[in-house]
């Protein structure tokens, strides 16, 4: 079933709170980036149930609506035209949602922020070192041949040099010249230094060493670091800011630039990276001792809580420690720990995909279960497992052990930001990882599948009773006909189109052509034989699903205020009913007295998939 763009996001904006709560959006590979104004306008529950929309949640200070490879793209070309906002990039809205984060965020966002970019350079790499690596072990001879000795350099390449995308990054994220950084950069690996892997062949005294004012400075490079880069580009960057402020335009092209790289020099190699480049390998070597301290138990605790940090979008945090370990020792022995997390969030997913009744939930259930075992967790988590929260804990719970069983048998990989399937590329040791992989799922899977149950989701559902009772409206009027068959008169009383409905959301048809019923009597009954799809907690609407037709049934307009008081549900989310059933009842008293209009409005959501819909029922 194909989506309808154009309302997927006519449906969007309408749950932001209006195009008017939108200040400002992008989007990247599967997910939809907002910048809203005022969050409590947001109706999140709604957004969530939008077809198209497959999770949400809200990180580093802005709204980000997970939509899927391929989709996304044609989703925001259809947001921008029913907003009427131009397109922003990634790096506008986070430079707008930044000023709202507070200090401690958006020191531990930083380090994301620079090693995302360069995520790229780094996957393929590691990808090629591993495959460069392995295959002189099937093949011995290769490793002799100048193949070999080409793509050995092609795969280290960005590993000698990390320091220079690193400061090149830094830059663009501090607003530095990214020209500047770069110099930075390369002067922090210059061949006149001795290289920082073969420092330790130097015997004491014959380093050679600068003396600048009261510095004696060891003219050694910084291969292996990134903390020191990050800092000195952090300098530069904030110099050249200022000094573009204070020096004359006259001469600020030729001033600002030197006075920059020469102080930043200075400082970078007398005081940020002596003292820094210290303080990076005190954090490598604690998280070293972390992942085999105690029997493996510091991997474990990592394995637990590590989607807690992706749901806070402070995961790419990690990026330092897995670089810096890859640069100092060409293995990352950190990604066992992410790899075994995100792949217990694919167990935990798969489970909900194959127990699940719900159609819905299955059509998302089970795609992002796939994603997560290629190592894209987000649809899994923002769009199953944490919102059935029971499935994440399973998915921790997994993650924990597969991380320990990692740390037990101690292996790694040659790159960063690669988990899940695609992992075997890069792991020196396959048949351990396939073992830990294996482990992280099934324990999440089967946790999973005996402690998550469908009736979890909602208070209404869990509220509902086991009985039904008898009909107090029989119906028996068709007042919706299209291909898929026919949809009876729900509620007795007067059926009018849906653009005679009171409200601009209804009767614009955003949410679909149907009618609207002024009810006689507070009961709404099954239109069809179907299945129930969703069920309002408030308990006002459901949804149902019948021969590949979607209808909702919504009593009243703004009737969610009501939060549940004067309605009363009989179903629950899956359960398959037969025409003339009891669905909802409704105090129809009560619902005027709250000065809400009462109508029951009837629309199929999908019914830009019929072009034979008709209205027999509208008087």
């Amino acid at each position: 079933m194909a989506l309808d763009y154009r309302k997927c996001a006519e449906e969007i904006v309408s749950k932001l709170g209006g195009k008017e709560n939108v200040i400002s959006a992008a989007h990247c590979a599967t997910r939809l980036r907002l910048l809203i104004a005022d969050n409590s306008k947001v109706d999140s529950k709604a957004l969530e149930e939008v077809d198209g929309v497959k999770g949400m949640f809200e990180s580093n200070g802005q709204l980000q609506l997970i939509i899927g490879t391929g989709t996304v793209n044609k989703v925001y070309e259809e947001f921008l035209a029913v907003t009427g906002l131009s397109a922003a990039s990634k790096a506008d809205i986070k430079e707008a949602a930044a000023s709202k984060m507070p200090l401690w965020k958006k020191v531990l966002k930083t380090p994301g922020d620079v090693f995302v970019p360069i995520l790229p350079a780094i996957v393929a790499s590691g990808l090629m070192m591993g495959l460069v690596e392995a295959i002189p072990k099937f093949w011995p001879a290769f490793g002799q041949t100048d193949w070999f000795s080409f793509l050995d350099l092609v795969a280290n390449t960005a590993f000698a040099l990390l320091p220079v995308l690193v400061a090149i990054s830094s830059a663009r994220v501090f607003g530095g010249n990214v020209f500047l950084g770069a110099v930075i950069g390369l002067m922090m690996v210059h061949p006149a230094l001795i290289n920082a892997w073969t420092v330790g062949n130097y015997a004491a005294g014959e380093i050679p060493t600068w003396h600048l004012f009261f510095f004696n400075v060891q003219q050694v490079g910084y291969q292996g670091h990134v903390i020191p880069v990050i800092l000195a580009v952090l300098l530069m960057s904030k110099l050249e800011q200022w000094l573009h402020k204070h020096v004359p335009e006259m001469i600020d092209l030729f001033v600002t630039p030197l006075v920059t790289v020469l102080v930043t020099s200075f400082v970078t190699f007398t005081v940020i990276g002596p003292i820094f480049s210290i303080f990076e390998n005190w954090v490598l070597a604690g998280a070293k001792w972390l992942i085999t301290v105690g029997f493996g138990i510091g991997s474990l605790i990592m394995g637990a809580i590590y989607p807690l940090t992706v749901v806070m979008g402070l995961h790419h945090m990690y990026n330092v420690i897995e670089a810096g370990m890859i640069a100092n020792t060409g293995l990352n022995t950190w990604m066992p720990i992410a790899s075994a997390a995100n792949f217990a969030q694919f167990g935990a997913c798969l489970a909900v995909a194959l127990k699940a009744k719900n159609q819905r939930t299955k059509s998302v259930a089970l795609p992002s279960s796939l994603s997560a075992s290629l190592g894209i967790t987000e649809p899994a988590i923002f769009g199953v497992n944490f919102r059935y929260m029971k499935p994440f804990i399973c998915g921790m719970a997994g993650g924990a052990i597969g991380a320990m069983f990692a740390s037990w048998v101690g292996f790694g990989a040659t790159t960063y930001g690669v988990t899940g399937i695609p992992g075997i590329l890069a792991v020196n040791n396959i048949p351990m990882y396939l073992i830990e992989l294996v482990i992280a799922a099934s324990i999440a899977f089967a946790l999973t599948w005996f402690l998550w149950k469908e009736d979890d989701v909602g208070e209404a559902s869990k509220k509902a009773p086991e009985k039904v009772e008898a009909p107090l409206y029989k119906p028996e009027k068709a007042v919706i006909k299209c291909s898929a068959g026919e949809v009876l008169q729900t509620t007795p009383g007067k059926v009018i189109p849906h653009t005679e409905i009171p409200d601009e959301t209804f009767a614009t048809g955003v949410l679909g052509d149907g009618v609207g019923i002024q009810p006689a009597e507070g009961v709404v009954v099954a239109p069809f034989d179907g299945v129930v799809t969703n069920v309002a907690e408030t308990k006002h609407a459901v949804g149902l699903e019948c021969n590949g037709m979607e209808l909702l049934i919504h009593v009243g307009v703004d009737t969610v205020n009501m939060k549940g008081d004067g309605f009363e549900v009989f179903v629950k989310e899956g359960d398959t009913i037969t025409a003339g059933q009891k669905l909802i009842t409704f105090d129809i008293d009560k619902i005027k007295a709250a000065g809400y209009s009462d109508t029951v409005c009837v629309l199929v959501t999908n019914s830009f998939e019929y072009d034979d819909m008709s209205y027999p029922g509208v008087e």
